[in-house]
């Protein structure tokens, strides 16, 4: 019995040394991120945009779609979600892979606005330490509008604003239901779910999810986005919804 608890013992101590290690790693590398750049000089960068919005300039539908599907807890939790990492590493455990990161949308802005898009594991704990400085400067509204006004959408959109003019061709507030869900669902993976041309059922599906979590999080019946499978391509390019 005594070799086992020795076992026991030695394996809970490489894994504390490990996770001392990453929590080392990854805090060092969030102090270097943040000499070349600081937590206020990213968001004036972005604020300094001339087509930069506002929540108030966006309909409330497109705000509960984005938190409904990229982070349900954001006004709760203090810059990442412990529920929401240990969701993420039981499905990347069954999976085998890397197929879910459990990042928040402040841990997305941290992410793309001071480091790379490696899947490393020092990366993401200095995405996670860059969260909670980016909390201690900026209120929740202030993060959320600094995350809309910098998250790439595909075909070079940069930000909601960008986007809404470039996809449907009108001003963030003129979107209507199906238009707010679609756009919500297109950061997760642009290239995957491009408004420009056909849909596939893979697109379909993750529309439908968006539209989905979005009535239910606000409580609300739609159109929904299976209109979307149907609809006529707008000037031949993108299937959008009046």
């Amino acid at each position: 019995m005594k070799w086992i608890k020795r076992l026991c013992s030695f394996i809970f101590l490489c894994l504390f040394l490990v996770v001392a290690f990453m929590l080392w790693r990854g805090y060092g590398d969030c102090q270097d991120a943040l000499k070349k750049m600081s937590v206020q000089q990213m968001g004036a960068q972005i604020q300094a945009k001339e087509d930069y919005t506002t929540l108030d300039q966006l309909p409330k539908d497109y705000i509960d779609a984005v938190l409904a599907v990229e982070d349900k807890r954001f006004y709760k939790h203090p810059g990442i979600d412990p529920l929401a990492i240990c969701r993420a590493l039981y499905n990347d455990i069954r999976a085998g892979s890397y197929v879910e990161g459990g990042s928040t949308i402040t841990q997305q802005l941290a992410k793309n606005q001071f480091f790379t898009q490696d899947k490393k594991i020092s990366r993401k704990v200095a995405e996670m330490f860059m969260a909670f400085e980016i909390e201690k400067v900026y209120d929740k509204d202030t993060i959320l509008e600094l995350y809309l006004n910098s998250i790439y959408f595909g075909n070079g959109y940069n930000s909601v604003a960008e986007a809404c003019r470039g996809y449907f061709g009108k001003e963030p507030m003129e979107m209507n239901f199906d238009e707010c869900t679609m756009l919500a669902g297109i950061p997760n993976a642009p290239s995957a779910y491009n408004p420009y041309g056909i849909f596939t059922k893979d697109q379909t599906s993750r529309y439908t999810a968006v539209a989905s979590a979005s009535i239910q999080s606000a409580g609300k019946s739609g159109s929904g986005v299976s209109k979307a499978a149907a609809g006529d391509p707008k000037d031949g390019k993108s299937r959008v919804f009046e």
